[in-house]
């Protein structure tokens, strides 16, 4: 897995962060087969009163990412690669179960057989689909859309953007601001 490391608003990381990150991130090659195509991303970012790691792995079928905030770069390294190590365990549980006979998919993940299924059950937060609903797309503006959203006590609201005429969706993200999502069909 080729690993890019860098650092956000005039914090460029030291070689040593860099090699650590590096050293993290090979403990998730054995989880892929196509472990030469792979490049990871790691994004630091130094605040006052905490550091920051956003770690992307883009796949051929999903994005892997994790974002986390800690006192150290080394401890928020560790924390994304825990996160990215749970959503793979997660992803591949989710494969094993409905997808395991097509193919393609299936065979993206290395075979292994040390994976522990209790741990990974104990990971998935929800496994049947209990409700579903139907929305009226109402056009609207962003700003409207997150007015919405925070009247109805939401941490998402789905609308059909005025301004790009495009169904979207708003969320509210971990750091308490708003991020947009514009689709295209």
């Amino acid at each position: 897995m080729k690993v890019i490391v860098r650092g956000k608003d005039k914090y460029a990381p030291a070689e040593a962060i860099r090699l650590y990150a590096v050293d993290k991130l090979q403990k998730l090659d054995q989880y892929f087969s196509f472990r030469d195509s792979l490049e990871a991303t790691v994004l630091c970012s130094v605040y006052d009163s905490y550091q920051e790691v956003e770690i992307t792995i883009p796949t051929r079928n999903i994005i892997l990412r994790a974002e986390v905030k800690s006192e150290t770069i080394v401890g928020a390294i560790d924390l994304a690669i825990d996160k990215l190590e749970s959503q793979i365990r997660r992803h591949k549980s989710k494969i094993y179960k409905s997808m395991k006979h097509r193919e393609g998919i299936s065979s993206y993940y290395a075979n292994q057989s040390d994976f522990d299924i209790e741990k990974m059950k104990s990971e998935i937060k929800a496994t049947n689909l209990v409700r579903s609903k139907q929305v009226d797309l109402q056009p609207m503006l962003v700003d409207d859309a997150i007015l919405q959203m925070e009247m109805l006590g939401h941490d998402f609201y789905i609308f059909m953007n005025i301004e790009t005429n495009k169904v979207s969706v708003v969320y509210l993200r971990e750091d308490n601001n708003y991020g947009v999502i514009d689709t295209n069909y």
